[in-house]
């Protein structure tokens, strides 16, 4: 199967009868390889800050960080269009700062696209990325990379003025040439009503059914990232649990002589 494009999900707004988006984040070759057949893009989030290094919020990766594991998803993904967050302080001082950032993550990591958080402030280095020749996926709503510590994830489109903010954000990105926009932590009337506005397609994370796709983080919807859930998180499996048993029968039959037995090992004759 040859593999999605940036037109292809451009052109699957939910409204023109296609078919919803399906995404989820990747950070490993191995992972990329079972999420790939059954995903439209694969997001290699800055969420691995935390998810992968334990760190209180997405702030603390590095642009480097960013391309070893775009390169390991890219590896492991053959059909599905590989996204790489650009890292925070990669991109907000100028233009040319991200244009510069954002090829090399093209040119490091061989995936299809970026993705950068911010609205209507975002909208001129949105513009000048694509301009440069890579594709942007826009990030609207909640904004993890502004906040200090986890507790100051807050939720947004709340109140008239807080809607028009960021029903402007999404015109904003929209109108500077994004393929498509995540709009995360958003109340469901306001992610319903910019869905409906805007001419690329939404991807929900904590938003609305009515977009036109949904991301999730992986190790959330897989039950392997403990530390806290959000409301918006459907936990589809139990890995985490299933992990732990494994272990501690490998550590019982270590110590009790039963691991390794002589089927495990090599020169023995076989009777």
């Amino acid at each position: 199967m040859a593999r999605i494009t940036v037109e292809d999900l451009k052109a699957r707004k939910v409204a023109k009868g296609a078919t919803p988006i399906v995404s989820l984040t990747a950070y490993t070759q191995p992972m990329a390889k079972f999420l790939d057949p059954h995903c439209d893009f694969l997001l290699v989030g800055d969420s691995l800050a935390m998810v992968i290094y334990g760190l209180e919020t997405t702030r603390g990766v590095t642009i480097e960080i960013m391309c070893a594991h775009g390169r390991a998803v890219t590896r492991g993904a053959k059909q599905s269009l590989v996204v790489v967050d650009l890292p925070q302080g990669t991109y907000e001082d100028s233009t040319k700062q991200a244009v510069a950032s954002a090829q090399r993550v093209i040119e490091e990591t061989e995936a299809q696209a970026v993705k950068l958080e911010g609205g209507v402030e975002m909208a001129d280095t949105v513009a000048a990325i694509v301009a440069s020749g890579v594709p942007v996926l826009g990030h609207i709503g909640l904004l993890p990379q502004k906040a200090e510590h986890r507790g100051a994830f807050k939720i947004q489109g709340r109140g008239d003025e807080g809607a028009r903010k960021v029903m402007a954000d999404a015109k904003a990105i929209d109108e500077a040439g994004a393929f498509a926009m995540v709009v995360e932590g958003t109340v469901e009337p306001v992610a319903r009503d910019l869905t409906e506005q805007v001419s690329i397609p939404t991807i929900g994370i904590g938003a609305s059914p009515a977009c036109d796709g949904q991301i999730l983080v992986s190790d959330d919807m897989l039950g392997m990232f403990a530390d806290f859930t959000p409301k918006f998180v459907k936990k589809y499996a139990q890995v985490g649990g299933d992990i732990e048993r494994a272990v501690q029968a490998y550590a019982q039959d270590v110590r009790s002589g039963a691991f390794p037995s002589l089927e495990h090992c090599y020169g023995v004759e076989k009777k």
